[in-house]
């Protein structure tokens, strides 16, 4: 599981039948820093419907090596040919493209590994959540780096319809995952599925805000590439001032889809005002 809500605990790698380079590859991935964010929001969404962290540990887990993985891919030079990651070379400029690839793979299945170490109940809702935004993820990636051909709907929709999916999702199963662990009712899992809705997207839109005003060295990797290859980007399409207004919007919409909650939502809600408010 994850020992801190910062830190993944070593032993979910070491533990693993890896060969030393492969090992050594996927700790260089998924240990060399990142903000966690996404097991910072499993693990509030389960605090906020009275569950206990040490249930929602190796989902936490879970999540993140899924997130680390589709880093590492999307950093390949067939993909988004990105050298820096963090604020060092990128995995495959480390230790070369193919291990690059097999590190992204194995990091996959050792996500849901971590889902089998809990009863069938939660564990197969908890897969299934996870598997399905893992499948939306890929999908958004494939629209906004390939494009699928004749698309009618105007830039602005599209725009939300690739990133609801390329970084929405996970947040999305973060929160009903969170709300799994705490057996959440109906009302409350509606209220997680509404936050986490609204957080992804707001934090797809300050993702771009940075991309065209902070430097690499703030962000911890390549600024302006996506306005430069041509993606749609939110301050391309709104502007700086309509992406910040949208931010705002958005923040206000995971606040008040968590307004039926009682006191035990505030960690969420905090960090929905730190994700706003983030500057890397």
């Amino acid at each position: 599981g994850i020992a801190t809500v910062e830190k993944l605990d070593p032993a979910v790698i070491e533990e693993a039948s890896l060969p030393d380079p492969l090992r050594d590859a996927v700790s260089y991935a998924v240990l060399g820093g990142g903000k966690r964010i996404r097991p910072r929001v499993l693990l509030a969404a389960c605090t906020a419907v009275g569950g206990r962290h040490d249930a929602a540990l190796p989902p936490a887990a879970a999540m993140e090596l899924v997130h680390c993985f589709s880093l590492v891919h999307d950093d390949l030079p067939a993909l988004d040919d990105d050298r820096i990651r963090r604020g060092r070379p990128s995995l495959h400029v480390h230790a070369g493209e193919a291990m690059a690839i097999l590190a992204g793979d194995v990091m996959l299945s050792l996500a849901f590994q971590q889902l089998t170490t809990l009863p069938a109940e939660p564990g197969s809702r908890l897969g299934r959540a996870l598997s399905t935004a893992t499948t939306a993820m890929v999908v958004g990636q494939v629209h906004d780096t390939l494009g699928t051909g004749s698309d009618e709907r105007d830039d602005a929709t599209r725009l939300q319809l690739i990133h609801e999916s390329k970084t929405g999702a996970l947040f999305r199963a973060a929160c009903r995952m969170g709300g799994i662990c705490g057996h959440a009712d109906g009302p409350a899992m509606d209220a997680l599925d509404a936050c986490g809705r609204s957080l992804g997207l707001m934090y797809q839109v300050v993702d771009d805000l940075l991309d065209a005003t902070a430097s690499p060295q703030q962000v911890g990797k390549q600024t302006g590439k996506d306005a430069a290859a041509g993606k749609l980007t939110y301050p391309g399409v709104h502007g700086i001032t309509g992406s910040r207004r949208i931010v705002e919007s958005l923040r206000h919409d995971a606040h008040e889809a968590l307004s039926t909650l009682d006191e035990r939502a505030r960690p969420l809600l905090d960090l929905c005002d730190e994700l706003s408010n983030r500057a890397r």
